[in-house]
């Protein structure tokens, strides 16, 4: 079942050496591994381990979108990993990987306890920052809704038509707005799993 799949950081390795530096490989491995800790004792909604979405969301970056830059596939592991830990800073995520992957984690980290008690300014507030954010953020955002999308099957959202809509409403015309290639395709993707799921 696709919620129970992974990407284990040993196929990770084999598909990046060939495009990124030594010294970059270890960096996006030790992200891997940060974020595998971070995570280890989370579990989603369908079941299955938090972790597998992030190491999927890498996936998506490097097999469907061909991106071998090591801040974005850093991002994708890590793209949750300020909002799930207690100890962990956007300087330790600087320190570690750099400033540019540690801003796009940054970007795409929302105040939780806010979004509780007020989850509809915080989506809002969250699409103003993407607008103002590198595009690079939004590829990110996008290929985490996507394979979340693929899980809706799974019961991962208690309301997974609010998730529909919402993603349909808010992320998707910023994708449409821009003449990224890789935001496309992640758009169509995402319109293919939500007609699936709507049938």
């Amino acid at each position: 079942m696709y919620n129970l799949s992974t990407y284990s950081s040993s196929q990770l390795e084999l598909d990046i050496t060939s495009y990124i530096k030594p010294l970059e490989v270890h960096k996006v491995l030790s992200a891997y591994e940060m974020a595998e800790h971070v995570h280890q004792f989370q579990i989603r909604n369908d079941n299955s381990p938090y972790f597998y979405h992030c190491a999927r969301v890498c996936k998506i970056v490097v097999k469907e979108l061909s991106i071998f830059d090591p801040d974005l596939l850093i991002a994708a592991l890590t793209h949750d990993i300020l909002e799930d830990s207690k100890n962990l800073t956007h300087e330790v995520l600087t320190y570690n990987f750099g400033a540019y992957a540690a801003y796009i984690v940054q970007v795409l980290t929302k105040d939780l306890q806010k979004q509780t008690l007020d989850p509809d300014t915080v989506e809002k507030e969250h699409i103003q920052l993407l607008k103002q954010s590198t595009t690079d953020c939004l590829i990110i955002k996008l290929a985490a809704r996507l394979d979340n999308f693929r899980c809706l099957d799974f019961n991962l959202k208690k309301n997974p038509l609010t998730y529909i809509n919402k993603t349909t409403d808010l992320y998707l015309p910023l994708a449409d707005a821009s003449k990224n290639e890789h935001l496309f395709v992640l758009a169509s993707e995402i319109r293919k799993e939500r007609n699936k799921f709507l049938g």
